[in-house]
């Protein structure tokens, strides 16, 4: 059982993350800046501000799990991303004024950080 637990708590396979575009992640960068996520967190690549209230992202495509509850996939972070408290209740983390769209150019960017 406890080797279930382990593994259901593992960074699911990259799936599609392969397929993110660098225009969705550049787009994405833009957003983050707009919206002042930095304002919060601490994110590569965003050099001012970079705030503490929330978790850094660097290194976020390695997290396992978002916000330690939801598998780290596009989808799942793009929900997140755009409508915390929806995706997790009880996140801390307030509804962002982005389009999912928009959220999605977000996932790209946090995906993409590592790969500069």
């Amino acid at each position: 059982m406890a080797t279930l637990l382990t593994v259901g708590a593992c960074k699911p396979p990259p799936d599609d993350r392969t397929s993110l575009s660098a225009d969705a992640a550049e787009r994405g960068r833009a957003v983050i800046e707009r919206v002042s996520c930095g304002s919060c967190h601490v994110i590569p690549g965003i050099d001012w501000p970079q705030g503490r209230a929330g978790p850094s992202l660097e290194g976020f495509d390695d997290v396992g799990l978002i916000a330690g509850a939801l598998p780290n996939t596009p989808g799942n972070l793009a929900a997140f991303v755009r409508d915390a408290p929806a995706a997790k209740p009880g996140s801390t983390m307030p509804a962002m004024p982005i389009t999912a769209a928009e959220a999605q150019d977000v996932a790209a960017y946090l995906y993409g950080m590592n790969d500069e």
